[in-house]
């Protein structure tokens, strides 16, 4: 199956942390809705497989879209694609927008999951991130959707906060579970290039990331999580009873998926394309027919490390099978560098798998980079 990512670049404020592509004036956001549409006619047939079972709408913050704007970009979409009936249509959401007027809509226009970015319930912290909402409005939304009949929702949650505390991050986690939502998407702070918090922690202003804090942090989500039957099947993201998000599992599973919108990236399996990050000349190459993207055709190694790169993060491994189909003889260097990473503890093979394990999963990217073939 394949899948849509719809890149909306507005924002009402630039949170502190944020390196994603964004602007907080909001006066293209029409022509972007037309360009978008455009883009999708111009590019229908890059998707060999035209069933969708995922359409993902990031930003940015999409919740920013009217109903008008967001149909009209969901019928583009059905004009050349075929939704199927049980496809995730996922929405990112800022508290702060999700009225039980705009989650009416959102319902009508057939959107049936929300990804709800409350990264904290705790004000200060909120006012500290530079989010535009706060924690009743975080609490209010979540029980107005479900009241609406949303029930597939997540949330995200930011943890090492510089300034906060351990105690925090629990008290985060518990009122997660408490609130029994089936899916979590929990991050680390980082500080990004070109960011505020870049500038904070630079000039003095913030203190910056404590490693010690962060893996505390980390292992406590993994602790309570499963303590409460909820199953990482991601670095990152944790599930209860199967509710894997599909769009972000089609991803680390190597599935194709077709970007739009300003910066959002492509891939077919052999290639990889991204849009330019910037709004208004988007716009104008859409209309005047000149190249919006870059482009960048995989190598043999390239689509080894690929996958290697997305399996591992995930609870589903890398298959030893298609290791050896992709290239016999890469497959002999990874099982060379894997023994050594298993060796020490940071993987495992299990059932013609291979898989992080223990630390692995706190020290992915350095494992990861480790089994990398050089091309």
């Amino acid at each position: 199956m394949s899948g849509i990512y719809v890149h909306i670049p507005f924002c009402r404020k630039a949170c502190h942390y944020c390196n994603f592509h964004f602007s907080t004036q909001t006066g293209l956001q029409e022509d972007m809705v037309w360009a978008i549409c455009r883009e999708i006619e111009m590019r229908a047939d890059y998707l060999e497989d035209k069933h969708l079972d995922s359409i993902y709408f990031g930003g940015g913050t999409p919740s920013l879209l009217s109903e008008e704007q967001l149909n009209t970009i969901l019928d583009k979409i059905r004009a050349h694609f075929f939704i199927n009936e049980a496809a995730e249509i996922t929405l990112e959401a800022n508290p702060d927008d999700l009225s039980e007027y705009y989650l009416k809509t959102l319902t009508g226009s057939g959107v049936n999951r929300l990804s709800i970015g409350v990264q904290s319930f705790f004000d200060d912290e909120l006012i500290w991130m530079n989010r535009s909402h706060n924690v009743q409005q975080a609490e209010e939304c979540i029980a107005n959707a479900r009241a609406q009949g949303i029930q597939d929702i997540s949330i995200d949650l930011i943890f090492a906060l510089p300034g906060s505390t351990t105690k925090r991050w629990q008290a985060n986690l518990e009122k997660f579970i408490k609130m029994q939502l089936d899916h979590l998407s929990c991050y680390g702070l980082t500080v990004e290039p070109r960011t505020a918090l870049e500038y904070m922690v630079r000039s003095g202003k913030t203190g910056n990331i404590d490693e010690r804090k962060y893996e505390e942090q980390f292992r406590l989500a993994e602790e309570l999580l499963g303590e409460a039957s909820y199953e990482r099947y991601e670095i990152s993201n944790y599930a209860k009873d199967g509710r894997y998000a599909k769009h972000n599992s089609s991803y680390w599973k190597g599935e194709e998926y077709l970007g739009l919108g300003p910066s959002a990236h492509s891939f077919n399996g052999i290639s990889r394309r991204w849009n330019i990050s910037h709004n208004s000349k988007y716009i104008n190459c859409i209309k005047t027919g000149d190249t919006f993207y870059e482009e960048e055709y995989l190598s043999e190694a390239d689509r080894f490390n690929e996958y290697i790169m997305t399996g591992l993060r995930t609870k589903w491994g890398c298959s030893e099978n298609k290791l050896k189909t992709m290239n016999a003889d890469y497959f002999e260097l990874f099982r060379a560098d894997a023994s050594k990473q298993m060796h020490i503890g940071l993987m495992e093979k299990r059932s013609g798998n291979y898989y992080l394990k223990g630390e692995g999963w706190l020290m992915a990217d350095a494992v990861m980079a480790s089994l990398f073939i050089e091309s």
